[in-house]
């Protein structure tokens, strides 16, 4: 009589399931070139101009300009990967397959998350690297790393908007929800343009968007935050529970039609 075959190690199926996840997207260049090259195109349009020049409190604008595209740049791998990216698999019946698999659907999901952290991680390095090396932009090291260990930790909400827009909109609409989704909130949370220059009705309405609080992690780094850290932590996590409850419904749903 044979013995029962041992299921493998949870951490190696993370393992393999991460490196698969990553060469799929990293051999995708509609989703690693943009990841890895739009911020920094925005930035040189945007924030390039500004770089050296100080605010009369003496904060450097293209410091502040840098970590707003930042938040932008780990935003957009969050938001398009996984909300594009799970809405195509879904379209291809990847989910399907996974579930004929013994892959437990936590490894899954866990990969994709540490997947989407890697391109983030990426991402806001590249464009680091470059407003340093071409703006001359200069901040103490420690700074850098607060950033950034800000912007991958804040990017859950986010993460969990990706899921809600993979599972709600099909593989054809979903890079077109993505859009109409990020880009009105990047740009009404002050990403790319100073609120004070924005519409006086969006600048009542982004203390409320999940971007704009977002930021403020970035900015409160750097010197240029409009509220406390605790108060940004606490509507991130408001958003990331709203976000994990549409995007778990919509799974649920799913998961009957296909399955039940």
């Amino acid at each position: 009589m044979s013995a029962r075959p041992e299921p493998a190690p949870l951490g190696r199926m993370l393992l393999r399931q991460t490196w698969g996840e990553l060469l799929i997207r990293w051999r995708l260049p509609a989703f690693s070139a943009t990841s890895l090259v739009l911020p920094v195109v925005l930035f040189s349009f945007f924030g390039l101009p500004f770089a050296g020049r100080m605010t009369p409190s003496g904060l450097d604008i293209g410091a502040l300009l840098l970590a707003s595209f930042g938040a932008y740049a780990v935003g957009q791998v969050m938001v398009y990967g996984f909300g594009i990216g799970v809405a195509v698999e879904r379209g291809q019946r990847v989910d399907v397959l996974a579930r004929a698999t013994p892959l437990p659907p936590s490894i899954y999901l866990a990969a994709k998350i540490v997947v989407g952290m890697v391109f983030g991680l990426l991402s806001v390095l590249v464009l680091f690297t470059y407003g340093a090396v071409v703006g001359g932009i200069r901040l103490a090291p420690e700074v850098w790393v607060n950033v950034i260990a800000r912007l991958l930790a804040g990017s859950l909400p986010l993460i969990a908007l990706g899921f809600s827009i993979g599972y709600t909109a099909g593989p054809n609409a979903a890079p077109a929800v993505a859009n109409l989704v990020y880009l009105p909130l990047a740009f009404a949370s002050g990403i790319f343009l100073p609120l004070e220059q924005l519409p006086a009705f969006i600048q009542r309405v982004a203390p409320y968007l999940p971007t704009y609080h977002y930021a403020q992690l970035a900015w409160n780094a750097v010197g240029g935050g409009r509220e406390p850290l605790g108060t940004s932590v606490a509507w991130l996590a408001g958003y990331t529970v709203v976000f994990l409850w549409t995007a778990a419904r919509a799974y649920r749903l799913e998961a009957q039609r296909k399955f039940a």
